[in-house]
């Protein structure tokens, strides 16, 4: 064990991939999906690695990561993540409360937390006090885009993969077609039959009024929750949702900080709370996040990232369910080597420190994006 070590070096990885084919959601097409990765070294020779993800500005979240953060990691110590969040929280606060800037912070935050492990020589949900190794994970794909045989034939291959919940994405034509989303999703559980969790997620697309409507007409299928029905800003929208239908609303991956979380739980406007460790800052910031869900008996189910939740979810008795973005396996396979894989439904925890999970650095080297 190494008490003292002190932060050394900070190095940022662009990694994109072009999606190729027919990908769209309610609201956006989606054309490019990318890590931005931080790898921090000590002075022992160990490096620790965060990660966030992006769509969109890939770029200036490396470039904040090496002009604004990095200046302010050099010499200290990993063991420090709570002054450190404190202090870089201040210091961008003109710019980075929310965004890219804080997408950025996350990454930092998220390395150090896996040197920390490393240091420690302990798996992260062990540091957390977890003991569950095997973690549920469902399926997340199934796009407005997708015509409905496409979109019945994503969800039976989930169910192939041995996924027991599944969740597809529902406000086809900009939300325009209602009708056609019932179609659709009665379609999807008549192929998959009645044991299967079944979600949605309409991305921010409907007035609550519509989304509520919607709701209702799919309420006898048993859908297990809906997601971002309306605008994640319009907390009151998402209230009325919550409060005019029994399935249960999903929301937060576009909060960042507890401040963000507070303001949805405070306005009952959430059941599943899905705030993302990759945005919404760090370890450090997630498990103030996760105590206030236990405080008010709710559900913490994040966004995406398994790999970077997966530690999160056995130390956290109110997560149900880690996301896989099937959108996200092919990048995935570039950047990490011998990631676990889902089987039956389930994510195995690696007992490795820190992370437990090693990067592939002749291939992030070889296809990162160059300055």
């Amino acid at each position: 064990m190494s008490y003292d070590a002190k932060i050394v070096d900070v190095q940022v990885y662009l990694v994109e991939k072009a999606i190729k084919g027919n990908f769209a959601d309610s609201t956006r097409n989606v054309e490019t999906i990318g890590y931005c990765i931080t790898d921090i070294t000590t002075d022992n020779g160990l490096h620790g690695f965060g990660l966030t993800y992006h769509e969109v500005g890939g770029e200036a979240i490396r470039e904040f990561i090496l002009k604004a953060l990095k200046p302010k990691l050099i010499g200290r110590s990993p063991f420090e993540t709570e002054a450190i969040w404190e202090e870089c929280f201040h210091y961008i606060r003109g710019v980075g409360r929310k965004g890219l800037a804080f997408c950025g912070y996350s990454t930092v935050d998220i390395a150090m937390w896996d040197l920390k492990g490393k240091l420690l020589n302990m798996p992260l949900y062990k540091l957390l006090g977890g003991v569950k190794t095997q973690i549920p994970i469902y399926a997340s794909g199934g796009w407005t885009s997708y015509s409905l045989e496409e979109l019945v034939e994503e969800a039976r291959e989930m169910v192939r993969r041995g996924y027991t919940k599944i969740k597809l994405k529902v406000g086809v034509e900009g939300g325009n077609n209602p009708n056609e989303d019932v179609r659709r999703i009665r379609a999807v559980r008549d192929a998959i039959g009645p044991d299967i969790g079944l979600m949605l997620d309409a991305n921010n697309v409907w007035r609550s009024a519509t989304a509520v409507q919607v709701a209702n007409r799919l309420r006898d299928l048993d859908i297990l929750l809906f997601e971002e029905p309306v605008f994640a800003d319009d907390i009151p929208g998402l209230a009325h949702f919550k409060q005019s239908t029994d399935i249960p609303l999903a929301t937060g991956e576009h909060e960042y900080t507890k401040f963000g979380i507070r303001d949805l739980i405070l306005a009952n406007a959430v059941d599943y709370v899905q705030c993302d460790v990759t945005r919404c800052g760090g370890f450090t910031e997630i498990l103030k996040i996760i105590g206030m869900t236990q405080a008010w008996n709710l559900a913490f189910a994040p966004h995406g990232m398994e790999y970077m939740h997966m530690h999160l979810m056995s130390a956290a008795p109110n997560a149900p369910f880690l996301e896989r973005l099937f959108m996200f396996e092919d990048v995935s396979a570039m950047v990490f080597k011998d990631a676990p894989q889902p089987k039956n439904g389930y994510l195995e925890l690696p007992n490795k420190p820190g992370l437990g999970m090693e990067l592939d650095y002749d291939n992030i080297k070889e296809v990162c994006v160059k300055f």
